[in-house]
């Protein structure tokens, strides 16, 4: 498994004094505080060597892949800390490069209750194609950053080199600003694609309610397997023959920190489906690692090895499968 996308140094900061005010269907929240004062927080704990592609790389090398990482930091103290993480937990990381008069993306999580707001800056990194001794068998290329659209053009032609190697694509904001036709041949390569309900209405410019309209949607633009996440409602994917409702896996208490569960479910499809699962199982166990994911803090200290979600997954409730989508 070989990810690719920009890696970030997460600093939670776990409020105190806030408020969150939604519109009448519980939707488009914000969060609120006093202003011109000083707002006491409780405590702020820095995760390193986060992001979507960062994070499907730890959650691949937890689950017994060999993983790599391809993408840039800063020369500086905080590149370290990225790298030295990824080390530890299992992840190749000589695809990392160290870049001078670069910062490495630092952004601050505003945590309140068991949710968050997160201030991004993504620096403009010079992105390189990754040097392979020989090509991956998956590649999982996501959020790179909005000076990235010069790299897509490269990457597409790199994908066309790799006939055998199967692409997962997770679109991060700017890839989906970018826009369909700017990275077409990307869409056409990809083997299994994940992104949120709002997402797909965009990428798709529709205001489409309906699910499988909208996995038949992503699928026409190339993507053979197509996921869409839509919050506690679950997930809704499909391939070539069937369309499905994934269900949420039980949650053992409330969550306490919901960052990276997207990540966790889109990674631990494709890691499954690299080792060899079927898809209906892969997308089973994808909402086991995001139920674990978030009762931690931050998006990867949660998630499991391939023995503890077997587990879950044996003990899971009898109403804990796939339905058809009529």
């Amino acid at each position: 498994m070989l990810a690719i996308g920009d890696t970030v140094i997460d600093n939670f900061i776990r409020l105190e004094e806030a408020e969150v005010k939604c519109d009448e269907n519980k939707e488009h929240c914000k969060l609120s505080m006093r202003y011109g004062t000083k707002i006491p927080f409780e405590f702020s704990v820095e995760v390193p060597a986060v992001g979507n592609a960062a994070n499907a790389a730890v959650c691949s090398a937890r689950l017994g892949l060999s993983s790599a990482f391809a993408s840039a930091v800063g020369n500086d103290s905080n590149g370290e800390k990225c790298i030295k993480s990824l080390l530890k937990d299992g992840v190749i990381s000589d695809l990392v490069e160290k870049q001078d008069n670069k910062t490495t993306n630092y952004h601050f999580v505003l945590w309140f209750e068991s949710d968050r707001t997160i201030l991004i800056k993504h620096e403009a990194f010079d992105y390189h194609i990754p040097s392979l001794p020989e090509p991956p068998r998956w590649i999982y290329l996501s959020s790179l950053s909005g000076h990235s659209l010069p790299y897509h053009v490269e990457l597409a032609e790199f994908f066309a080199k790799l006939p055998d190697t199967k692409i997962a694509f997770q679109p991060g904001t700017f890839q989906i600003n970018f826009g369909t036709k700017a990275l077409a041949d990307i869409y056409a390569k990809t083997e299994i694609f994940f992104c949120n309900k709002e997402e797909a209405q965009q990428i798709l410019d529709s205001k489409d309610e309906d699910p499988k309209a909208l996995l038949q949607g992503i699928r026409a633009l190339g993507p053979r397997i197509v996921v869409i996440t839509d919050d506690r409602r679950g997930a809704y994917a499909m391939d070539s023959e069937h369309a499905w409702l994934v269900p949420m896996y039980p949650d053992p208490r409330p969550p306490y920190e919901r960052t990276g569960a997207g990540d966790a479910f889109s990674s631990t499809v494709v890691a499954a489906l690299a080792l060899g699962e079927p898809l209906e199982k892969a997308l089973l166990l994808g909402p086991i690692n995001a139920m674990s994911v978030v009762q931690k803090i931050g998006a990867q200290e949660g998630l499991l090895t391939r023995e503890q979600m077997q587990k879950l997954l044996t003990y899971a409730p009898d109403d804990y499968r796939l339905t058809i989508l009529e």
